[in-house]
């Protein structure tokens, strides 16, 4: 799979992850057993995997972390969730993920209780806005 067709397309101040491109990328990928890991516990994975030290991630580094939480094994909801975390410690508080269908109101509620902070949720038909109040960096 292309760099451009996983990722994140960078629109002015925006990338756009393109979340069907990340979930075939992730069940065509050769699992190690520290990936495996990081799939069912991707927290361990953020904390202890390096962190961009500049304000703007570079696109490949985004498309690598994302690749390590994005799991065919959890619901959508929760990988949104975690996509949502790792913008957040990428210091990325406005983005969108491009989804293969629209999400319904119990969906959106469901993506607000798992990440557990303030985060706006936007969407425009299968185009999910997420912007990150900066209070919550």
């Amino acid at each position: 799979m292309s760099d451009k067709e996983l990722a994140s397309a960078i629109y002015s101040d925006r990338i756009c992850f393109n979340y069907s491109d990340f979930l075939s990328a992730s069940c065509k990928k050769r699992w190690s057993f520290v990936d495996a890991i990081y799939g069912v516990l991707p927290i361990f994975g953020m904390v202890t995997r390096k962190s961009a030290h500049s304000l703007q991630a570079t696109d490949e580094h985004l498309k690598e972390l994302a690749l390590q939480i994005i799991s065919t094994q959890v619901s959508d909801e929760i990988n949104i969730a975690r996509l949502i975390t790792l913008a957040e410690q990428q210091h990325i508080n406005r983005f969108d993920i491009q989804l293969p269908y629209p999400l319904s109101e119990q969906q959106l509620d469901s993506i607000q209780q798992e990440y557990r902070k303030p985060v706006d949720l936007t969407q425009q038909v299968d185009l999910l806005c997420v912007s990150i109040p900066e209070q919550s960096h």
